[in-house]
């Protein structure tokens, strides 16, 4: 399969790409704008599996001209794509009276603007006689009755924005051969949730995550279509 992740230079991204390359059939984009980790990633990946295929694609997400690009950097690098995972995100953890419309701008352009783009560029690279899957990474912040943060209206908000997005694009292309899925995400022990909220400690660690995800991934367009799936040993 030829698998497209985002924000893969860390924590769940990182290592969805080490468990989906272990599958030397799978070739992976993984796209990030640290190019340092990126390269660090694709050397342990080949050292976990000789034969495995990561190919990195450096691509600031908050930057529109870059996602731009990124169609084409895709294209030159494989001919279909059969899953997507929207997993780059931003974060900012301040009152809402503090909030700039730079942080406000910056925010929705990781979380929204950019998967609007890669989801449009990507689409046109998706097999139409073979069942695609996208997957977009919201978080319980976003889910619609949960428990809410102080100081996250920025980033709760466009999550919640991306499971909407979810669910319009599974009822506009519901007579196509893609699947649009979303999981809203619970505490896990990542870089970011570290810098948010410094000396958190989440139940649940990038692995376990993405282990769950990484099967989702590969097998839930078979069962589902549109969802909107609470992952979560707590609220949030």
């Amino acid at each position: 399969m030829n698998i497209v992740i985002t924000g893969a230079s860390r924590g769940i991204g990182y290592e969805l790409v080490k468990l989906l390359s272990a599958d030397s059939k799978n070739t992976i984009i993984a796209i990030s704008r640290n190019g340092k980790k990126l390269a660090a990633l694709s050397s342990e990946c080949s050292v976990l599996n000789p034969s495995s295929k990561v190919i990195p694609i450096i691509c600031d997400l908050s930057n529109s001209t870059e996602v731009l690009t990124l169609s084409s950097k895709i294209k030159e690098q494989i001919p279909t794509v059969n899953i997507l995972i929207n997993n780059a995100g931003a974060i900012i953890n301040k009152a809402f009276s503090e909030i700039t419309s730079s942080d406000l701008e910056y925010v929705y352009k990781v979380n929204i603007f950019s998967v609007f783009q890669l989801i449009q560029a990507v689409m046109t690279l998706m097999d139409k006689e073979q069942r695609a899957h996208i997957v977009n990474i919201s978080s319980m912040g976003g889910f619609q009755g949960s428990a809410k943060f102080a100081g996250l209206s920025a980033y709760s908000s466009s999550k919640a924005a991306l499971a909407c997005v979810t669910e319009c694009l599974a009822e506009e292309f519901k007579d196509s051969n893609i699947s649009f899925n979303c999981l809203a995400l619970g505490a896990t022990q990542t870089e970011m949730l570290n810098e948010a909220f410094p000396g958190y400690k989440a139940p649940l660690s990038a692995f376990e995550m993405a282990s769950f995800i990484a099967d989702f991934a590969l097998n839930a367009p078979k069962f589902m279509n549109g969802k909107i799936i609470p992952v979560s040993l707590s609220t949030p």
